[in-house]
């Protein structure tokens, strides 16, 4: 394996009824006035706005609001949050909902302190000397958000999606009930399954030596998913198999599972610049893309994705070649996503080829994409065209 250092300072709360035992103390850790960031509004429906509002009122924490954050959370909705941080002078953020909230949070946090253009921490490799302390209450399990230091911002203006981290952006404390997951939506919960299942999916396409504890700690995840994913889609309320998703979610990108792996990425920024221009789901980007990456890139490492098949997915070898079983392990993700009711191809959001070039182009703007494959533009093009 790689040599590593291991950082994540983020206090998990996990379980019921820790929300009402231990934000307050939380949050006056870090000061009396407190910015809650959230979306749409779905956290008024089922109760979880009056619970958190009422509980910091009462313990005479002074409450600001920033709603309206999007799905693909955008670079002029950070900019008018951070603007309202200043004016009130906010001692700590607490983001409730998904991964599009928490992201769009450590956006701000960064760019609160920073006097220059928070975008400069997207497009440049230039980092936060500081950041506005921030927790989060879960709402999907998705991301990993909750117990890492990266976020992604879109850029609407200019058509990029960029993903930025700092050792400054981990959050400070991560509340994750299961119970604030029963409401969201059979198509959410289902974007929200493949997009922790592709983050495992990028660490576990690595060519870095001596990594059998990870990859064994990598395929428990896939398989914990597997095993429980069509148990949250039809029946939304089973709390243990909403918890166990959830926290498979954050143990997908919290660190933990590939420590010392290089991993792979390239789908999650090939899905970057879908999603930059044609605003999807991000989880629905990474469905139809995933398996058309990993047919590109078969034969620069058939021995993983034989594993895969062999260990996740089951298959069985006999009278098989290596190929062909490997073959078989990618027809079983898609199959998997498929079962869940994610999208196949770019056409099941009329996307077309129209744009194909530009995106390729713009994905290796800075070189080369991915580390199990180095993909460059004409290799991008490929997959786009194959996904259509």
């Amino acid at each position: 394996m790689n040599p590593f250092v291991f950082w994540n300072p983020t206090v998990l709360y996990y379980g019921q009824n820790q929300i009402e035992q231990h934000l307050v103390s939380e949050v006056k850790k870090y000061g009396s006035k407190v910015l809650l960031v959230y979306g749409g509004g779905s956290i008024k429906t089922f109760g979880l706005y009056d619970k958190v509002v009422n509980l910091l009122k009462s313990a005479d924490i002074t409450v600001f609001e920033f709603s309206g954050v999007e799905p693909n959370p955008r670079l002029t909705t950070v900019h008018r949050a951070i603007e309202l941080c200043r004016q009130e002078e906010i001692d700590l953020l607490l983001a409730v909902g998904g991964g599009s909230v928490l992201d769009a949070t450590k956006a701000i946090a960064a760019g609160v302190p920073y006097e220059g253009d928070v975008w400069d921490f997207y497009q440049t490799q230039k980092r936060p000397n500081e950041a506005l302390p921030f927790g989060t209450i879960l709402t999907l399990a998705a991301t990993g958000s909750e117990m890492n230091s990266g976020g992604v911002i879109t850029n609407w203006e200019t058509k990029e999606k960029i993903g930025s981290s700092s050792p400054l952006t981990f959050p400070k404390f991560s509340f994750c009930d299961a119970e604030n997951t029963f409401t969201v939506s059979r198509e959410q919960t289902m974007y929200g399954i493949v997009d922790m299942f592709s983050h495992v999916l990028e660490a576990y396409f690595s060519h870095t030596p001596n990594t059998f504890l990870q990859e064994r700690l990598m395929e428990s995840v896939m398989q914990t998913i597997i095993e429980n994913a069509q148990k949250v889609l039809d029946h939304p309320h089973d709390f243990a198999a909403r918890e166990t998703i959830m926290y498979c979610g954050t143990m997908a990108l919290n660190g933990m599972i590939s420590m010392g792996v290089q991993g792979d990425w390239a789908t999650h920024a090939i899905e970057h610049e879908v999603s930059a221009i044609y605003d999807i789901p991000h989880g629905g980007g990474l469905a139809i893309l995933f398996p058309n990456w990993m047919n590109y890139v078969l034969d620069a490492g058939i021995d993983r994705f034989y594993q895969l098949a062999t260990r996740v997915f089951h298959i069985d070898s006999a009278g098989k070649s290596q190929r062909e079983v490997a073959q078989e392990g990618i027809l079983a993700v898609r199959r998997f996503f498929t079962s869940l009711g994610a999208p196949r191809a770019l056409s099941d959001y009329q996307i077309g080829a129209q744009e194909i070039e530009r995106m390729a182009e713009h994905a290796v703007r800075i070189g080369p994409i991915g580390h199990y494959k180095k993909l460059e533009r004409e290799d991008v093009a490929a997959i786009l065209r194959a996904a259509l």
